[in-house]
């Protein structure tokens, strides 16, 4: 069973850090872009970060530039994304997604319709 996991997620004070983790069973990373996304209630999911399959591009959101950072493990057949300097508006349930792209040096951050495999996502709370 192909699966995506992601954990990491918790209660952390404005200013804080939280790093998240993808870890995949039933298949290997290395073939695949990952994108991390998120949705606040209410609001429509949006794209946060993504990493080729390579490792050698990065793309970030407006909104995190600076303060958040995508890096992968391909040993470990893990990703993560490492927060810092959190803000209220950073609340929302993060998901991370696997997209099998032939080439191993783009990824996709803006639109979600490449990614194949999700996770069930996990919750950030942003408060004080």
């Amino acid at each position: 069973q192909l699966q995506l996991v992601e954990s990491g997620g918790g209660l952390v004070q404005p200013g804080g850090s939280l790093r998240l983790s993808c870890e995949a069973s039933g298949f290997t990373l290395n073939n695949y872009a990952i994108g991390w996304f998120r949705q606040a209630p209410g609001k429509e999911r949006e794209g946060v970060s993504c990493i080729c399959s390579r490792g050698i591009t990065t793309k970030y959101a407006d909104s995190v530039k600076g303060r958040f950072a995508i890096s992968r493990d391909n040993a470990q057949n893990a990703v993560y994304l490492q927060m810092n300097s959190l803000k209220h508006d950073d609340t929302a349930v993060y998901y991370c997604a696997a997209d099998w792209n032939p080439v191993p040096v783009v990824c996709e951050v803006v639109s979600s319709a490449r990614y194949e495999y999700w996770g069930q996502g996990t919750q950030v709370n942003v408060s004080s």
